[in-house]
């Protein structure tokens, strides 16, 4: 079964449960699925990958909003996002650990030739690839800067 596929179902389980938030997360996710197939013109056929990183934005995005909203004194409605968020989370793949982004730098530092804080960019264009969608690129950039000396 496909991604977008388990997600529809689940999407059918919540409105027969009459779980609004989970309701109203899936249905946002799976407009923006459609509105990317729209611009891309591959009408239900979005591969998992794509689908995964769809989601990603998605949580990302409601991450931001919670925090924004903290900062703007609404706690209800930081924590409303934040739900949505884990609702999310739970359709992506398992993050990696700070030891396995480590391995994963240290590989990437070794690959490049990196020497300093100049190579940053190669490194990161070198890593990733190979982490992507399992580790947040804040985290693995203040790695690499760690690593480097930058």
């Amino acid at each position: 079964m496909s991604l977008r596929a388990r997600i529809e179902t689940d999407l059918t389980t919540a409105m027969k449960a009459r779980e609004a938030e989970r309701t109203t997360t899936l249905r946002s996710v799976l407009a923006a699925i459609k509105n990317h197939e729209a611009e891309k013109g591959t009408q239900g056929q979005t591969s998992d990958e794509v689908v995964t990183e769809l989601i990603g934005k998605e949580a990302k995005r409601r991450a931001e909003a919670a925090q924004a909203y903290d900062e703007g004194g609404r706690p209800e409605l930081a924590e409303k996002e934040r739900r949505e968020a884990e609702i999310l989370k739970a359709y992506l793949p398992e993050e990696l650990s700070d030891d396995e982004i480590a391995e994963a730098v240290d590989a990437a530092i070794a690959e490049v030739g990196a020497e300093g804080p100049r190579d940053v960019g190669k490194v990161m264009g070198a890593v990733m690839p190979k982490v992507k969608g399992r580790a947040d690129g804040t985290r693995v950039n203040a790695l690499v800067r760690e690593r480097l000396g930058a």
